[in-house]
């Protein structure tokens, strides 16, 4: 069996401010976050939408990508949230 691990990007409900995070369990991570069980930059800024998300196979490879979607421009977060999720949808029921 192997493992997952989750590369992700949430938003809050005005698509105002932007999230990055890596998890091997999605669906229970963006609960925490939803349901404001997560101190610090989430619940202040009532993050709460999944916008975007990518699986990987191992850590080390959502730690990298993860690393390298926080480098980048907000203009290059929004565009890759666009280019799969054009209407910035809360994926949450998909997950």
């Amino acid at each position: 069996m192997s493992n997952q691990y989750y590369v992700y990007i949430m938003t809050n409900k005005h698509n105002t401010v932007l999230y990055t995070g890596v998890t091997n369990d999605l669906k229970s991570r963006v609960y925490q976050h939803r349901e404001n069980l997560v101190e610090g930059f989430t619940l202040k800024y009532y993050i709460t939408k999944l916008v975007y998300y990518e699986i990987t196979g191992n850590i080390e490879s959502a730690i990298t990508r993860e690393k390298q979607i926080k480098g980048g421009s907000r203009q290059k977060k929004m565009d890759l949230v666009r280019s799969n999720n054009p209407g910035w949808s809360d994926l949450f029921d998909e997950i």
